[in-house]
């Protein structure tokens, strides 16, 4: 039987579907799915967001996600949203993470960005940056350092027996022995000590940190760690898209089925120009192949 594939084409004043558009017709695409685009999409201009495309990706989302779990669809990969759009039609989540996350009833679940050869995964996302000290937690760093084994181990292509994990710093410097910060001390020292602890059986992974966050990225790329655990949205985004842009793949973790979108935004200054790369929704799309066959 073919895995089933769900896509939603996002705002489609944006490049959502000129990218999906390319992507079904790139040859590109695993041949063991098959794929179905999900909603129903006004007429718009391109580059041009407007209440009525915003209502169309609100309502295709909720058909994606009322069909995954019906079981008509074996996962889910989404374009990109306008959320001040969003916002004005009363969506009332800070992406389409949290609004998967709710809509299936989870509790336990993160962001995590994949490319070829940097993994990261998000222990707080879509907050103010004023807010992430108050917000980050041991349990947290643990319960996402816990999801981010798994993912490793299980589900990426290929599967690591035993994970290296970068953990990053919260500070400039990882806090400099306290001296700019005491969040590594007091936070991240103790959830690391955790994880190893809770990792231990029946399989290993492999955690180091608090890394300074100026140089751990680099030594991923190098590949000294399979993925770096990530303090907050930026720290994560900012080199993962410097170093991944058009092939980074955006995965919601802890989802009862695969959810994958493109991480990029909806573009809509070059929307319907036809200059729009196709490369991060083809990823997406066969990652998220690969997520429901492994499921």
């Amino acid at each position: 039987m073919l895995t089933r594939i769900g896509i939603t084409l996002g705002d489609a004043a944006g490049i959502g579907p000129e990218i999906v558009r390319a992507a079904l017709d790139s040859k590109r695409l695993p041949a063991s799915a098959e794929y179905r685009v999900i909603g129903k999409y006004p007429e718009c201009a391109p580059g041009q967001p407007s209440l009525e495309t915003a209502r169309a990706a609100a309502a295709a989302l909720e058909e994606a996600v009322t069909l995954t779990r019906r079981g008509e669809l074996d996962a889910v990969v989404t374009a990109p949203i306008h959320k001040a759009r969003m916002y004005e039609i009363g969506f009332k989540f800070p992406g389409q993470t949290e609004f998967f996350a709710n809509r299936c009833g989870v509790k336990n679940f993160a962001m995590l960005l994949a490319g070829k050869t940097m993994t990261v995964a998000l222990v707080t996302a879509h907050i103010p940056l004023s807010e992430v000290s108050r917000a980050l937690k041991q349990s947290e760093i643990v319960r996402v350092g816990l999801l981010l084994v798994d993912f490793l181990r299980c589900r990426s292509n290929p599967a690591i027996a035993e994970p290296r994990i970068a953990v990053a710093g919260l500070n400039p410097h990882a806090g400099e022995s306290g001296k700019i910060g005491r969040e590594e001390i007091e936070i991240i020292a103790p959830a690391i000590a955790e994880l190893e602890s809770a990792i231990r059986n029946p399989q290993s992974a492999i955690f180091e940190g608090p890394l300074p966050p100026d140089t751990v990225f680099h030594r991923a790329v190098e590949g000294e760690f399979d993925a770096v655990l990530c303090m907050y949205h930026d720290q994560g985004l900012i080199p993962f898209k410097l170093h991944a842009f058009h092939e980074g793949v955006n995965v919601t973790l802890g989802l009862p089925f695969p959810r994958t979108s493109p991480d990029h935004g909806t573009a809509f200054e070059i929307a319907g120009k036809g200059i729009a790369r196709s490369d991060s929704m083809i990823a997406a799309i066969t990652l998220a192949v690969e997520l429901a066959q492994k499921s």
